[in-house]
C-alpha cells in the first residue's frame, strides 16, 4: 500500500485499497448533475492536457453502462490479466485507460447490470487493476447523483471534482446537485467547466450562443468557484473523436485548470 492511500485509509475506512502494484499521486472526479454535456469529452481532455505537459495519467471509465472513453482514444480489449490484476490499456499519447469496453467478448454488448454490480465494479477498477505509476487518474463518472458518484466519493482517495455542464436555463440546478453531493461527502469542487458554449461560424467568425446567452459565471460566483473553461461546439472534435483520436484535439481550457491539478 503506498502513502497516500495509507493516510486515506486511516482517515476514512470506506476506502479501498489501491491494488498493490499500483501508485496513483492524484485522483481527480469529473462528474455532471445531468447526461448530455460532454462530460467523456471533458475528462480526456484534461487527461491529455497533463499528458502533453508531461504527466502520467490514466482514465477511469466509471461509466459502466455507457462507457466512451475507449472509442475516443482508439483502444480496444480485452485487457490483459495475470496473477497481480487486469492492466489497463496505454492510448496512443500514452494515457492508460480501464473501461468495461476492454473486457467484455463484443463492445456493443450492453451492461445490464443492477446497481450494486455496478458499483462493485467500479472498485475493481481500483482494487484489482494494475495501474503502474500515475500522476493523475481521472475518473469519468455516469451523470446524476446515483450509486457510482456515491462509490467512488466513499471508496476512492479523491482529492477533488470537476463539475461539467452546458449553457442552459437549469445550468444553476445542475451545478448545484452536484456540487452539493459532494460538499456532502467532503470532496473539494475544483471548479466548472462549460461545454457546448459557443460555436464560431465558419464563414464570417462571429460567435454564435446557440443555446442562449449562458449564466455560469454568476453561477460560479455564487458558488465561490473558478470557470476552468468554456468549450466551444466545434465539428472537428466530432470527427477527431469518432477517429479515436480525441488526444489530438487541445481544448481551450483557462490556464488555471493545469495551475489547480499541479498545485494538488
Amino acid at each position: 500500500m503506498g502513502i497516500k492511500e495509507q493516510k486515506t485509509k486511516a482517515v476514512n475506512d470506506f476506502h479501498e485499497n489501491l491494488n498493490k502494484y499500483s501508485s496513483i499521486r492524484h485522483v481527480i472526479g469529473v462528474v455532471s448533475g445531468k447526461g448530455g454535456v460532454g462530460k467523456s469529452f471533458v475528462t480526456g481532455q484534461m487527461a491529455s492536457m497533463m499528458a502533453r505537459a508531461g504527466y502520467k495519467v490514466g482514465i477511469l471509465d466509471a461509466d459502466i453502462t455507457g462507457p466512451s472513453i475507449p472509442k475516443m482514444y482508439g483502444v480496444h480489449g480485452p485487457a490483459y490479466g495475470d496473477d497481480r490484476g487486469s492492466y489497463p490499456i496505454a492510448a496512443p499519447d500514452g494515457t492508460e485507460i480501464m473501461s468495461i469496453n476492454l473486457l467484455l467478448d463484443d463492445e456493443e454488448s450492453p451492461v445490464i447490470w443492477r446497481g450494486p454490480v455496478i458499483a462493485n465494479a467500479v472498485k475493481q477498477f481500483w482494487t484489482d487493476v494494475v495501474w503502474g505509476d500515475l500522476d493523475y487518474l481521472f475518473v469519468d463518472m455516469p451523470p446524476g447523483t446515483g450509486d457510482v458518484p456515491l462509490t467512488v466519493f466513499q471508496s476512492l482517495p479523491v482529492d477533488g471534482v470537476v463539475i461539467v455542464t452546458s449553457p442552459q436555463d437549469l445550468v444553476s440546478m445542475i451545478v448545484k446537485k452536484a456540487y452539493n453531493m459532494a460538499s456532502m461527502m467532503k470532496v473539494p469542487v475544483l471548479g466548472i467547466v462549460e461545454n457546448y458554449s459557443y460555436m464560431i461560424c465558419p464563414h464570417c467568425g462571429e460567435k454564435i450562443s446557440v443555446f442562449g446567452e449562458s449564466n455560469i459565471d454568476q453561477v460560479a460566483k455564487d458558488l465561490s468557484l473558478p470557470v476552468l473553461g468554456k468549450l466551444p461546439i466545434d465539428p472537428s472534435y466530432a470527427r477527431l473523436e469518432d477517429e479515436g483520436k480525441c488526444y489530438q484535439i487541445e481544448a481551450p481550457f483557462e490556464p488555471a485548470m493545469q495551475r489547480i491539478l499541479e498545485a494538488l
